[in-house]
């Protein structure tokens, strides 16, 4: 019993594979962060003492926490369209903003929700309850992990831009012409194989045969 033997995939299909799974990686990490924003990460209840009326706890999303959060989150899906739409040093340059923006995500999330007094004066700031001189905080953790782990995503998708981005296709190669290079000039064998056509045609003409026009035998005269 012979075994089958698989193809190897060539050096375009694996480099486009990789581009793929790159894009998925960045566009996971801008969208966990972006959908975490708009969750609730933490719930405040203020109190006091006699006379002090308690208010309703006070829930606090991602985006009020953190209020870089989405803006960053989109910064980071343009910035994954631009590596797609650029090439070389372009390339490596979009790739290393991507990862400080994943870095800065992550950093912000993580300094947003440690920051208690914080969340304490957000609340404050929704409530009319003044004089309120007890705070309990309860966090609700799974939706900054999310927006950490997509700010980690974001970081390592920007190391890998940078590190194998230039193996990688651009988007304008679907439109380049078969058999050219990147400088748009003709193969070298599509010369070779023009010039003996262009010899015969001259050939042709000296000996007064219009090359246009059949032969005597009505066969048509192609060179």
């Amino acid at each position: 019993m012979t075994a089958t033997r698989v193809p190897e995939a060539s050096p375009e299909g694996r480099s486009r594979r990789g581009l793929l799974a790159w894009l998925a990686l960045g566009v996971a990490g801008a969208v966990l962060a972006l959908a975490s924003s708009g969750r609730t990460w933490a719930t405040v209840a203020l109190g006091g003492g006699a006379g002090v009326a308690r208010a309703a706890p006070v829930p606090l999303t991602g985006g009020e926490i953190v209020p870089v959060l989405s803006p960053l989150a989109l910064a980071a899906l343009a910035a994954v369209v631009a590596v797609l739409a650029t090439r070389g040093v372009w390339r490596g340059l979009v790739g290393a903003v991507l990862g400080l923006i994943g870095l800065a995500l992550a950093g912000a999330v993580a300094g947003g929700v440690a920051s208690s007094p914080r969340l304490i004066s957000l609340a404050e700031e929704r409530t009319t309850v003044t004089g309120a001189d007890t705070a309990a905080v309860a966090h609700t953790w799974a939706w900054p992990a999310a927006a950490v782990a997509g700010g980690v995503l974001l970081l390592v998708a920007g190391v890998l831009a940078v590190a194998r981005g230039a193996r990688w296709p651009g988007m304008s190669e679907r439109y380049d012409r078969p058999g050219r290079g990147s400088g748009g000039s003709a193969p070298a064998s599509e010369g070779r194989a023009g010039r003996p056509a262009e010899r015969s045609l001259w050939d042709a003409l000296d000996r007064g045969v219009d090359p246009t026009e059949g032969d005597a035998d009505g066969r048509d005269r192609r060179l």
